[in-house]
């Protein structure tokens, strides 16, 4: 494939150029590019429309420490997307549509010039336990991951993963 740096055609760029990132500048993460990280993940589809997300925004600096013991990577911003376990017309997706969510996310952070990473928390249960005490949630969620996120303090380019023969044609 052919590598494009981020920002210069969108998605497909960040598809194409995106890398799990678990070393960042000391550098804090404005707002607004937070909140369009955030919009891109609420954009995602979900299992008969039920949008079963919400997000913690962690920037206390002893909480990400706390988190830390879930993790071992340390990052100026960690959101922990959650889902509701009441009212969903699918619970059965809900850990599929964090996924389709998650992974918006980590494009756009990636499209805003920022690195992340994904911490995969469920399906463990005991993991999703220590991450919803540790930040006292309330007991209608489930956590789904940590996405560690920031300017990166590393750079390298993304493997090619494509591999034609996992691809079958059935005509």
């Amino acid at each position: 494939y052919k590598h494009v740096a981020a920002g210069e055609g969108g998605a497909m760029d960040s598809i194409f150029h995106r890398i799990s990132v678990r070393r960042y500048e000391d550098k804090q993460v404005k707002k607004e590019k937070l909140m369009q990280i955030l919009r891109a993940g609420m954009q995602a589809p979900s299992a008969c429309n039920q949008q079963p997300w919400e997000f913690y925004v962690v920037t206390n600096p002893e909480e990400i420490k706390a988190l830390s013991k879930a993790t071992p990577y340390a990052a100026p911003v960690v959101i922990v997307p959650v889902y509701r376990k009441e009212g969903l017309s699918a619970p059965d997706f809900a850990q599929i549509d964090l996924s389709i969510a998650q992974e918006n996310m980590w494009l756009e952070t990636d499209a805003q010039g920022l690195g992340g990473v994904w911490i995969g928390i469920a399906p463990m249960q005991d993991r999703m336990d220590e991450v919803h005490d540790m930040l006292e949630l309330p007991e209608n969620v489930e956590v789904f991951s940590l996405f560690a996120l920031g300017y990166p303090a590393e750079k390298r380019e993304q493997q090619n993963r494509f591999d034609e023969s996992r691809i079958h044609f059935v005509e």
